[in-house]
């Protein structure tokens, strides 16, 4: 069981240019969208967060049941869904502005327990940032990790919610010794400063760094660099390729039964280069269509 922790929210995307166009919603928000990938490329999966009643809440777990994640571990609360509303870039990448104030996901509780059999916890994305739940999210990690369960973190940093970018960059800093993969885009990178190998000296066993349309490049502790090109795609849109890529490293490591720093340390290049190369396909399939929709395991075969 792969447990995904974080925020369940509503993105709404526009249809066409122009300040007052249509809006669609789709379900969203990083961890989410890393869980429904997971779902859907095979993987057992479990999502971790807090849910409202309302009729967004209820649409949010309707689309995990049907990527087949449990949702046993969902808390539920009375307060509205957050909403995120994008605006999509000529080349189809995504800026967000967030709704967040009194919302649902933001007052999770840390769980006594985890579920039964599980192997991996996810985090990131604005449930690191907003509190209270930030602070339980974070006192998850660090459990998770104290226990010995692979951790992994995806920060996918939201600048317009951070209101004290100093204090973001320390906390970060503070959550890498509990991290056993970290994967951030280059501008997440750029963002918080500082290196992969810097990175990799305070805690991850390896480190993933996603270039968008360039590709993706594993850096790991022995001072490897493994690099792959980006799939050539036509892009719709760039929402939910970082989440799925998290998914998709974290299907393949699951699958080889490397979800342990020991066993990514024993990964090879070719092992790396396999994993690597589905994360870009994967990331290529949902780029290629209007939304955050990842791809299915029958969509991305191959290495």
């Amino acid at each position: 069981m792969i447990v995904v922790a974080g925020e369940a929210l509503i993105d709404l995307v526009p249809r066409g240019s122009g300040p007052l166009v249509d809006l669609r919603p789709a379900r969203g928000g990083g961890p989410y969208n890393t869980a429904v990938a997971l779902g859907r490329l095979g993987s057992p999966t479990a999502f971790c967060s807090r849910v409202s009643y309302d009729v967004y809440g209820e649409a949010l777990l309707t689309g995990l049941r049907e990527a087949g994640v449990d949702v046993t571990s969902v808390q539920r609360g009375p307060e509205p869904t957050t909403l995120a509303l994008a605006s999509i870039g000529e080349d189809g990448s995504a800026r967000y502005s967030f709704y967040v104030e009194g919302s649902a996901d933001r007052l999770f509780e840390a769980p006594e327990q985890l579920p039964v059999g599980t192997r991996a916890v996810s985090f990131g994305t604005c449930s690191l940032v907003l509190e209270p739940g930030a602070s339980a999210y974070e006192e998850l990690l660090h459990g998770a990790a104290a226990r010995g369960v692979f951790t992994a973190l995806d920060p996918n940093i939201r600048p317009g919610l951070i209101a004290d970018p100093a204090a973001h960059r320390a906390r970060f800093k503070n959550w890498l010794p509990s991290v056993s993969l970290l994967k951030l885009s280059e501008e997440d990178a750029q963002w918080l400063g500082g290196t992969p190998e810097q990175w990799l000296a305070s805690g991850p066993a390896a480190v993933v760094v996603t270039r968008g349309g360039e590709g993706l490049t594993a850096y790991t502790r022995d001072g490897a660099e493994h690099r792959v090109p980006g799939e050539k795609v036509d892009v719709v849109d760039t929402i939910g390729a970082g989440d799925t890529v998290n998914a998709a490293l974290l299907h393949g490591l699951s699958v080889r039964d490397a979800l342990s720093a020991a066993s990514l340390a024993a990964l090879t290049a070719a092992d790396w280069g396999e994993l690597l190369r589905f994360a870009a396909r994967a990331a290529a399939v949902t780029c290629s269509r209007a939304g955050a929709e990842p791809p299915y395991a029958s969509e991305v075969d191959g290495d």
